[in-house]
């Protein structure tokens, strides 16, 4: 099971919005999803509606009666996505277990209880106390979602220092990877802001962004997941993307040095089955552009950035097989078709891929 901590100390930067709807989208994907509410507020059970009597409190607290085992306390929101509520009983455990040893693996321990759930998201509370401290120790990775504005940066480091000393102090190594959310791409703020973070932190943003989208705290306020309020919104593709690139990102690095080199051997016995294909885009104002489609599962990654020309022009070349494939391009995180090709199939989403067939 994959363990994600949601964390960042400051509030109002997309921390539960993120835990609730990248677990809905990690189920739409056929994945089976635990959301833990581990923030006392409790509005991630409160965001999809989930009200219980039991608690996370009933399975860290010793002075819960009775203790109970976290599948106890576990509530279904649907088929494959659960979700283990909180309750203000949570902000009582900084005090209780403050001269507690091992009080840092509590969490830790409840989870290694179930090992059914492919993916499990922690939503931990807006501050770097104890709770957060077990969700960084449980967790394989951390998210930390960074809205574009200098006091969000700024707190960025103290996270770090967070979990640098969990990695030295309690011996257990855990990456993270930077969120950009609530992202206005109407304002040039919004660009410079992000410019120096891809400078500061080098490969350790998502692709993935989540920009400003009302509908996302609309459906907050509904109690449900985006998906089922307005699947065609911004904060859907967002999210939905988002998901596609930790499932693909695991996906590759479960692959082993054999298999890898296994593919080696049948693309040069078969290169000359590939055919190389040629995407021009003219977008002088344009960042980054990068090319998500069929043939590398939508995710806009490295392997799929274009290389700026002259004048203004983006060109990417792939080498692909015979075939008919969907593809669309990423320009600074907007999703659009390819404005050279006419060709096009309304997606999913109610907006049109562009279409390639190579023969």
């Amino acid at each position: 099971m994959e363990i994600f901590a949601i964390a960042n100390q400051k509030g109002g930067c997309g921390k539960t919005t993120t835990a609730i709807n990248l677990a809905a989208a990690l189920c739409l994907n056929q994945k089976k999803v635990l959301l833990v509410d581990l923030d006392p507020q409790a509005h991630a059970s409160a965001g999809l509606n989930v009200e219980s009597e039991k608690s996370m409190y009933d399975c860290l607290s010793n002075f819960a009666k009775p203790k109970l085992k976290i599948k106890e306390v576990i509530v279904k929101v649907r088929d494959g996505f659960s979700i283990a509520p909180s309750s203000l009983l949570l902000s009582t455990l900084e005090q209780e277990m403050a001269e507690d040893i091992g009080r840092e693996g509590r969490l830790s321990a409840a989870l290694a209880e179930i090992d059914h759930y492919d993916y499990c998201i922690i939503d931990c509370p807006p501050n770097l106390g104890i709770l957060t401290v077990n969700a960084i120790r449980a967790s394989n990775r951390i998210i930390i979602p960074v809205e574009m504005s200098r006091f969000s940066v700024s707190g960025l480091e103290y996270l770090i220092r967070i979990v640098d000393l969990v990695r030295q102090r309690l011996n257990h190594e855990v990456d993270f990877k930077i969120l950009v959310t609530i992202f206005d791409s109407r304002l040039q703020h919004s660009f410079e802001i992000f410019d120096a973070m891809k400078q500061k932190y080098s490969g350790k943003l998502f692709n993935s962004m989540i920009h400003i989208n009302v509908k996302l705290k609309e459906a907050a306020s509904k109690g449900m997941s985006v998906f089922h309020f307005d699947k065609y919104c911004r904060g859907s593709k967002d999210y939905f993307s988002l998901a596609r690139e930790i499932i693909s990102a695991k996906e590759s690095t479960q692959s082993t040095h054999q298999q890898a080199q296994k593919m080696a051997e049948i693309l040069n016995k078969e290169v000359d089955k590939f055919l190389q294909a040629e995407f021009k885009l003219y977008a002088p104002e344009a960042r980054d552009v990068y090319i998500a489609g069929d043939f590398n599962q939508w995710t806009p990654g490295e392997h799929s950035k274009f290389q700026q020309a002259k004048d203004g022009l983006w060109v990417k070349a792939l080498k692909l097989r015979p075939g008919r494939y969907r593809y669309r391009f990423v320009v600074d995180g907007k999703w659009q078709e390819d404005p050279n090709n006419p060709v096009t199939e309304i997606n999913h989403f109610g907006e049109p891929d562009s279409l390639l067939e190579i023969k």
